[in-house]
């Protein structure tokens, strides 16, 4: 499942955020947006887990969750049925 993390400080690395990660599962893929002139990152990002349950144990554990005072929202990228 990929995950979407957005309002991220921008000081945050993606060893940080694997570190978040981890505890819930299997990561198979992670990235951080950065902007490519300033390469700083652009506040989201993304976590792949191949875990269905893990992935949404992460999403319901680390939404709403601050990080240097910042809270953290965290969702599942995919669209959802009407």
């Amino acid at each position: 499942m990929n995950i979407l993390i957005r309002n991220l400080p921008r000081r945050v690395t993606e060893t940080e955020l694997r570190q978040l990660f981890t505890p819930y599962g299997e990561i198979t893929a992670l990235n951080i947006v950065m902007d490519p002139q300033t390469r700083t990152s652009k506040g989201f990002g993304f976590v792949e887990m191949p875990e269905v349950k893990q992935a949404k144990a992460a999403i319901h554990g680390l939404n709403g969750k601050k990080i240097d005072g910042q809270a953290i929202r965290v969702k599942s990228t995919l669209a959802r049925k009407k």
